[in-house]
């Protein structure tokens, strides 16, 4: 259990600095269920699943040095399981609903985090779920969420508890290296090094992000050397060019979501061209970001942006746990590449180069030194690394099988994971059953439509589709 005031870790520290105005760090998940849901079942289900982990039962307070996890002594569901009521029926007012939502800062008085039931919702009923990203990350929320859900109505949910992660043994690592400012220079970043190969070697393995081939066991030849250029090689990335998908950000986010895809064509697709699931999702959506680009009557010849991809850095046999655990993968997106094939392949090539890339580990490292440092200089490091990417991009795979959320069927289910310093586009990929879930949230400010965006989902794959069947791989491919 949680103290009255627990440790929080470096990375977790982090993640809590990085809340501003305009980029709330709130993960956000839409759940449409297919039958009516009630407010009593939805909080019962909350109290005696989701209250098990007692973190969220406290609340983050940043200490200047260092943060904590004290316990809300006047902790209340009521507060944090409600009800929300979009403006009308239709999924544009749901999606209106959900990027208010979005673009609100959660009480810092209580445990950051809060479901709200849309009661009707088509046929069914939806649930909007806000979680501060201290609290944990995307992989360990998904796991955390499937331990709320059921396989059949009459089931109970079925998933073990979470264990709370609040202190990494690589953390500790960390702690002394940063707290010896005083120390030689080539010891405090020996204790980096170290820390980032040991992570390298055990825990390279991804449990749901796509970018499993990141986690296949790698053996980490020349331990510091290589820890310390991919370090070096991550910090000379040059900024990503201008485009509409960058500039200032406002306050209000918009979340748009598409028609999903059939995961069976898009993994014949993939078998029949030679690459995985994941290039073809990613170029689809390199496409997409290139289509919408032009229609702003912006030219993308040679244009490539990159793609800051959340790579999950848990051993494969590590009990479920909350907290941060990931590192980014900054994937190259040609988005002036306008056949489907030619960038399909340029897209595989580059995933192939990130499968032996250091990449991820390295930006764990960045990420859990930055949670150490004053609060203004992690503002200026994250505006840094944010200006390497135009985008964030998660890919999960998801349930195979349907599931159940308070005895109904879940139809289909979005999130979003927040963007930080100066990044304003997120991008969510979610297979679920037999379909590619796709939606966007964006600043309103960039991304006025979202739904055009969105809308070009579907087509940039029936492009790639169509050319798959008709085996035409030199065959001219003209946009609509």
């Amino acid at each position: 259990m949680i103290s009255m005031r627990h440790r929080m870790s470096s990375i977790d520290t982090a993640w809590l600095r990085m809340e501003r105005r305009t980029n709330p760090m709130v993960i956000v998940s839409v759940i449409l269920l297919g039958q009516r849901c009630t407010l009593a079942d939805l909080r019962r289900l909350v109290a005696e699943r989701f209250l098990q982990h007692a973190r969220f039962r406290a609340v983050p307070v940043d200490e200047g040095v260092g943060s904590s996890w004290v316990d809300d002594p006047y902790f209340e569901l009521d507060a944090h399981v409600g009800e929300a009521r979009p403006g009308g029926p239709t999924q544009a007012d749901l999606e209106s609903l959900v990027g208010d939502l979005a673009s609100a800062p959660l009480d810092p008085r209580r445990p950051l985090w809060r479901f709200d039931l849309v009661p009707e919702y088509g046929a069914g009923s939806a649930i909007v779920l806000r979680i501060h990203h201290c609290y944990a990350d995307g992989i360990a929320l998904v796991k955390l969420f499937l331990g709320l859900t059921s396989r059949a109505p009459g089931e109970p949910a079925s998933a073990g508890p979470v264990h709370h992660d609040d202190v990494h043994e690589e953390d500790d690592a960390l702690l002394p290296w940063l707290r010896s400012l005083v120390g030689p220079a080539t010891a405090l970043l020996g204790e980096a090094l170290r820390d980032g190969e040991a992570l390298i070697e055990t825990s390279l393995r991804s449990l749901l992000h796509p970018l499993d081939a990141l986690g296949s066991a790698q053996k980490a030849a020349g331990a510091a050397g290589g820890m310390a250029g991919e370090l070096a090689a991550l910090l000379r990335l040059p900024d990503d060019p201008p485009s509409p998908l960058r500039g200032a950000l406002g306050v209000r986010k918009q979340v748009a979501w598409a028609p999903p895809l059939p995961l069976a064509e898009v993994r014949t697709v993939a078998r029949a061209l030679g690459c995985t699931i994941n290039d073809v999702v990613m170029s689809v959506v390199a496409g997409t970001l290139g289509r919408y680009v032009r229609s702003l009557g912006h030219d993308t010849t040679g244009l490539a942006i990159r793609a800051a991809v959340p790579v999950n850095l848990r051993p494969a046999d590590e009990p479920p746990c909350l907290g941060n655990r990931f590192g980014l993968a900054f994937v190259e997106l040609p988005l002036g590449l306008r056949h489907p094939l030619e960038r399909l392949y340029a897209v595989r090539d580059s995933m192939r180069e990130l499968k032996d890339s250091r990449q991820p580990a390295a930006a764990f490292v960045v990420l859990s030194a930055l949670g150490y440092l004053p609060a203004p200089v992690q503002s200026l490091a994250v505006d840094t690394l944010s200006r390497k990417a135009s985008a964030v991009v998660s890919n999960v795979p998801g349930p195979r099988e349907r599931l159940y959320l308070c005895g109904r069927p879940i139809d289909q289910m979005y999130f979003w994971v927040p963007q930080s310093g100066s990044l304003g586009l997120g991008i969510s990929i979610l297979s679920y059953v037999d379909e590619v879930l796709f939606g966007v949230v964006a600043d309103r400010t960039l991304l006025p439509e979202p739904h055009r965006l969105v809308d070009a989902f579907g087509a940039e794959f029936e492009r790639l589709l169509l050319l798959t069947v008709l085996g035409a791989a030199h065959c001219p491919a003209p946009e609509a």
